[in-house]
């Protein structure tokens, strides 16, 4: 299950989904291409109808894509028969379902003891031992006897994570695992998702809350069956998720090499640049040396509107100088089109070209003082 890309551990590539319904066919997935790595804890995040259980189904070998492919480390999904799926299955993935699933007739232990039966994982002897020691990490040693019926909502769902670990497989997938518990026992449950990641499981959740979403390390946004780029998301969360793939469509990708001036405004149009890889420099030219006066990271944008803000600064931007910076640009009509639709999308970013005049205001005022300080980092 080891890979050499820090990415590679989960590849969707090209996928689609198309359903054939009385009403016609309906495309549940569009062209999909995603990879997840492990220790990664992410969510996928969308609106009911979106595409994000389908997706994930793509992922477990649940459901089959119509086109494309889907690799979980060296396995090919979808080209397993079903017996070698179900095995896999058990073996790579652990699921815990919204709905928990436990099975009523079983007490706690035997419900985290049934996966490493039905997959023949572990000495026979070990099992219980292996099981124990799961439900005593995660709190339930002292229910370990008892009916699910007798469980709390949080316990059960505390129980169906300690029996999706049960195989020790890499990879954890769950379905709105927080939806029916109250916020305190939703509190510990991403809890516990935070340490399993930083003990190297890769973790995807399945959620249409943004406030859970905002837990994890990374957020996959899902419209209309196809994927918003993160980094629009991130610099612009005051659009509707509509608006975010019509942005995701409209910016076109620039690359810039180390060192090269960026300037705001493309071909003399006005526009805005997101930053997708390496860090932009925001730089006074000097006689003698430029000084850097702060860096913008993945995420963050600028554009014409902060130069109006900054003009009086002699400030520009540029190409961090340790690699190609690449960015996202979207032009002066697609902007202007946002604003129209959207007039608080103009009020976010006049906001932060005026926080950001600011920060290099107090920042070029120090230095002119005689402060030493390192360029700030804005994020």
């Amino acid at each position: 299950m080891q890979t050499n890309n820090p990415c590679a551990l989960i590849r969707l590539e090209n996928v689609t989904k198309v359903y054939k319904t009385p009403a016609g066919e309906f495309t549940a997935l569009k062209d999909i291409n995603l990879c997840f790595g492990e220790g990664e804890f992410a969510s996928i995040i969308g609106k009911s109808g979106s595409g994000k259980s389908t997706l994930i189904n793509m992922i477990t070998g649940i459901d089959h894509p119509t086109s494309g492919r889907v690799r979980v480390g060296e396995a090919d999904v979808h080209h397993m028969r079903e017996g070698q799926l179900a095995e896999w299955r058990g073996r790579t993935l652990g699921v815990v379902f919204q709905f928990f699933q436990l099975l009523p007739m079983l007490s706690v232990l035997e419900n985290t003891l049934l996966p490493m039966d039905f997959c023949n994982v572990y000495d026979p002897a070990e099992r219980e031992e292996r099981a124990m020691g799961l439900l005593e990490m995660l709190g339930l040693a002292t229910v370990a006897d008892q009916l699910p019926a007798a469980l709390s909502g949080g316990q059960q769902q505390i129980a169906a994570i300690a029996r999706a670990l049960a195989n020790d497989p890499p990879i954890l997938v769950a379905d709105e695992p927080t939806g029916n518990l109250d916020s305190r026992t939703a509190e510990l449950v991403l809890d516990i998702f935070s340490n399993l990641a930083s003990q190297g499981k890769t973790i995807l959740i399945v959620t249409h809350d943004p406030s859970l979403a905002q837990r994890t390390m990374r957020q996959v946004l899902i419209a209309d069956g196809e994927l918003v780029n993160e980094h629009v998301a991130r610099a612009l969360p005051m659009l509707s998720h509509p608006q975010l793939l019509a942005v995701t469509h409209q910016a076109m990708q620039r690359s810039f090499e180390p060192g090269v001036s960026i300037a705001p405004r493309d071909g003399g149009e006005p526009g805005l640049f997101l930053v997708t890889q390496g860090h932009v420099e925001v730089f006074r030219k000097e006689e003698s040396k430029p000084e850097v006066v702060a860096e913008l990271r993945p995420g963050q944008h600028f554009g014409s509107l902060d130069l109006a803000e900054m003009h009086e600064f002699g400030l520009e931007y540029r190409a961090w100088l340790r690699g190609p910076v690449e960015v996202l640009w979207l032009s002066g009509k697609g902007l202007q089109q946002l604003i129209a639709d959207t007039p608080k999308v103009g009020s976010a970013l006049r906001q932060a070209a005026r926080e950001l005049s600011q920060q290099y205001y107090h920042k070029l005022k120090s230095d002119q003082e005689g402060s030493n300080h390192a360029p700030a980092s804005l994020g």
